[in-house]
C-alpha cells in the first residue's frame, strides 16, 4: 500500500495524487501541515515539506518531481507519462518544472500560502493577515501563464504534444488549487480554459474535485465540469 503525505490545497501535492490516479494507484492520504515541523514527519522527510509518498519496503520519496520520476521507473507499464523519445521527454519535463517551479513560485503558492494556509499558522510560523501586494502579484502573474498554455494547446493536442504526459497533470494540479479560489481569469483565454476541461474530466481529478478545505469555500464552477 502507498502512503502520500501531502496538503489538499498544495499544487504539488494535487500534482502527485493526479499521477497516482492517472496510473490507477490507491494510495492513503494522510494531511501533513508542513508548517508545524512535527518531529515524526521531519523523521520521515528532513526538509520538512510535502508531498512525500512511503512505498513500502522502500525509503521515503521526497517532492513532486522526484516522486514523479519514481512512478515512471516503476509503474510505466501501466500509463506512461513521459514519451518514449529523449526529445519529446524533455519537452515534458520543461513544462512541468515550468508549472512546478516557476507557476508555484508566481502564482499557486503565493495564493495559497496567503489564502488559506496563513489562516492556520502562529505568528512564529508565518502566520498572520494575508499579504495583499503578494495576492496582487500573483492575480497578475497569472495572466501570462494562461496565455503560454492557451498558446500551447492552440499548437498541439495536449501541452507537450499528441499525448497527456505529466506536463498537463502539472499544470493543471497547479492551476487547479488557483481556480478552487477563485483567481483563475477564464474568460482571457478559450483554448486554455478548453484544455483544462479536459483534464478536469479525467477520473484521477474526480477526488480533488470533491474535497473542499475547511473555512474555505471552493469558487462556484470549480467542480463543475462544464463551467
Amino acid at each position: 500500500m502507498l502512503t502520500l503525505f501531502h496538503q489538499p490545497l498544495c499544487p504539488l501535492s494535487r500534482f502527485v495524487r493526479l499521477a497516482l490516479g492517472e496510473y490507477r494507484l490507491e494510495a492513503r492520504l494522510i494531511e501533513e501541515r508542513p508548517w508545524e515541523r512535527r518531529q515524526e514527519f521531519l523523521q520521515i522527510n528532513p526538509a520538512g515539506s510535502v508531498p512525500v509518498l512511503i512505498d513500502e519496503g522502500e525509503p521515503p520519496i521526497c517532492g513532486a518531481g522526484v516522486i514523479a520520476e519514481y512512478l515512471h521507473e516503476t509503474r510505466n507499464g501501466r500509463e506512461p507519462l513521459y514519451p518514449a523519445d529523449p526529445g519529446q521527454r524533455a519537452e515534458v519535463r520543461r513544462l512541468t518544472s515550468w508549472f512546478n517551479d516557476k507557476f508555484h513560485a508566481e502564482v499557486s503558492g503565493f495564493l495559497a500560502s496567503e489564502r488559506v494556509f496563513k489562516r492556520h499558522m502562529t505568528r512564529e510560523q508565518g502566520g498572520g493577515p494575508p499579504d495583499t501586494d503578494a495576492i496582487r502579484a500573483a492575480r497578475h502573474n497569472i495572466r501570462y501563464h494562461l496565455a503560454y498554455i492557451g498558446w500551447l494547446v492552440r499548437t498541439r493536442d495536449w501541452l507537450a504534444g499528441d499525448e497527456l504526459t505529466y506536463a498537463d497533470l502539472a499544470a493543471a494540479a497547479h492551476v487547479s488549487a488557483a481556480d478552487y479560489l477563485g483567481d483563475v481569469p477564464w474568460s482571457e483565454d478559450e483554448a486554455a480554459k478548453a484544455w483544462y476541461a479536459r483534464v478536469k474530466s479525467r477520473p484521477s481529478f474526480r477526488p480533488i474535485l470533491a474535497e473542499t478545505v475547511a473555512g474555505v469555500p471552493a469558487a462556484d464552477h470549480y467542480a463543475n465540469l462544464d463551467f
